[in-house]
């Protein structure tokens, strides 16, 4: 009986064996399915969902820091008051004129151009000191106008040179049109008035 029962076990064994092995296989395979991720892949998973939360934090912290400095969401908000043009000497076209600019906004503009349908010419011109207690003028492109501040153009500081086209009297009143970078362009009226007056 031991001898029937052994060679039995030797022809089935190899093929149970080999069954039994697929099955574990099977099962060890369900199991690590069921287990869910290992180490690797649950790092590299909370890697790539680290790298976008960090950047966000990032530029969150860095949009309060530029809403804390008073920089942020607030455009430039440009006023311009009514302004001055120098009667012209005799037998002279060209003369100065002079605006207050405000800017009441959270950011920074510049004055770029300034027209006018009354002159042929108009040029922005910035004053510095020169030796001997005198000045020196100088066209520039454009006129910074800071966030907050008001500048005020003076016959020392920054004017327009302004070329008119007719003759003109005290009291005469100028449109002008002043162009800046952001704001775009802003409608002013100048009176002429008399040079010290």
């Amino acid at each position: 009986m031991n001898e029937s029962l052994r060679r039995v076990n030797r022809s089935v064994g190899p093929r149970v064996r080999r069954t039994a092995g697929r099955a574990a296989a099977r099962a060890v395979r369900a199991a690590a399915e069921v287990r869910g991720p290992d180490r690797r892949s649950l790092r590299d998973g909370l890697l790539a969902t680290l790298v976008p939360v960090m950047a966000c934090m990032a530029m969150l912290v860095a949009l309060t820091a530029w809403t804390r400095a008073g920089a942020a969401g607030s455009p430039a908000r440009i006023d311009v008051g009514v302004g001055q043009v120098l009667l012209p000497y005799a037998g002279r076209e060209r003369t100065s004129a002079f605006f207050r600019i405000a800017n009441t906004g959270g950011s920074d503009d510049q004055l770029v151009a300034v027209t006018s349908p009354a002159a042929d010419e108009i040029m922005l011109n910035r004053h510095e000191p020169a030796g001997g207690g005198g000045d020196a003028v100088r066209a520039v492109s454009s006129a910074n106008v800071p966030a907050g501040t008001v500048v005020h153009m003076t016959p020392s500081t920054l004017d327009l040179m302004v070329r008119v086209k007719t003759r003109r009297q005290v009291g005469d009143v100028i449109p002008f049109v002043l162009h800046f970078r952001r704001s775009g362009p802003v409608d002013a009226v100048a009176f002429v008035v008399r040079r010290g007056g």
